[in-house]
């Protein structure tokens, strides 16, 4: 693990200077919150270069196979597909010996986990996080690059994400060995919104969710991210309502949920809140809470009828450095693990 945490806290640092940038737009007029807001809440050309500049699993020592998915609106999105492999050796990964078993063989009897990442950059900005579920989770990854990101092509917008998740969903569904294989969310900050979303209304296709630093909804988020148009958050027309949607994912269905108590863009009080109706969906008619608190962490977990979640708080997180707190990718495999 420790091999890949450089190249993580890269990832941590850059993606600040998005968030940066993305917040210095705060001083725009009401007019923009309401006919650019798009602007505002996916600044996809932030850090200067994301539309074109976009890095390979190649360049991190992962072989992959790129992907073009079309929409049913006919977007091409420019997505990668990391499937895997039974000798990962050259990555530090252990190598698997079944020698009947071929590398699809293998693949299809593991979890499957697909990323949805936050609203800046793009999702080659994101493989040092990839490159820990493949080599240390031996999970296959499918990594999303939103219409109007990287070198998808498209507009963001929220109908939009949702018709890019839902593709990127059927892609796996009618894949020839993983179409079978365990489906895992993986969404940071609005790619936790893009997550929720997805399971709402896909209930039966999803084993389990992962949401770091994600808000309850956007037009509750604009007061602590943009202050100066707080008073007319009414006008924000891009929803991304989680709050709403995370009650509708059956309560079988398991959520990890991470969070930085110092989170700086998404205020604490939103992954408080929504571990709040994640528990109360968990407990449904039984079951027991319970926390404890490691160093630096706080565990709360909810067990019910057949649904286990888990909500780790981090006191030292920040929006863009959680991933990279001591316990954050032990959290991550333990959760993963337990699901077989």
């Amino acid at each position: 693990m420790s091999g890949l945490l450089p190249s993580i806290e890269n990832f941590a640092k850059n993606a600040q200077a998005t968030v940066a940038a993305a917040a210095g737009l705060g001083t725009v007029g009401v007019g923009l919150l309401f006919f650019g807001q798009n602007y505002l809440i996916y600044p996809s050309a932030f850090p200067p270069g994301s539309r074109t500049e976009v890095p390979t699993p190649i360049e991190f020592g992962l072989q992959y196979e790129p992907q073009e998915l079309i929409t049913p609106d006919e977007v091409k999105l420019r997505c990668y597909l990391l499937a895997q492999k039974k000798d990962l050796s050259n990555l530090g990964g252990p190598a698997v010996d079944i020698p009947e078993q071929s590398d699809e063989e293998y693949a299809s009897t593991r979890p499957t986990v697909m990323m949805f990442h936050g609203n800046g950059g793009n999702i080659g900005h994101r493989i040092p996080l990839a490159k820990v579920f493949y080599v240390k989770m031996r999970c296959n990854v499918f990594m999303l690059s939103y219409r109007g990101y990287g070198h998808s092509e498209g507009t963001p917008s929220e109908k939009g994400i949702q018709t890019d998740a839902q593709c990127a969903l059927d892609f796996i569904h009618k894949h020839p060995y993983l179409r079978k294989t365990p489906i895992i969310l993986y969404g940071q900050s609005i790619g936790g919104a893009v997550s929720i979303d997805l399971a709402s209304r896909n209930p039966k296709a999803i084993r389990a969710l992962i949401l770091e630093n994600t808000f309850l909804s956007l037009p509750r988020l604009v007061p602590s991210a943009f202050p100066v148009l707080g008073p007319f958050s009414f006008l924000c027309h891009q929803k991304w309502d989680s709050a709403s949607k995370v009650s509708l994912i059956p309560g079988d269905i398991p959520i990890l949920m991470l969070s930085g108590v110092r989170d700086e863009v998404v205020p604490h009080e939103h992954m408080r809140d929504l571990w709040d109706i994640v528990q109360r969906r968990t407990l449904a008619g039984k079951g027991a809470e319970s926390g404890i608190k490691q160093d630096g962490r706080h565990v709360h977990e909810a067990r019910g009828r057949g649904g286990y979640s888990k909500f780790v708080e981090f006191d030292k997180g920040t929006h863009n450095d959680t991933c990279v707190q001591p316990g954050y990718w032990s959290n991550v495999a333990q959760f993963i693990e337990g699901l077989h």
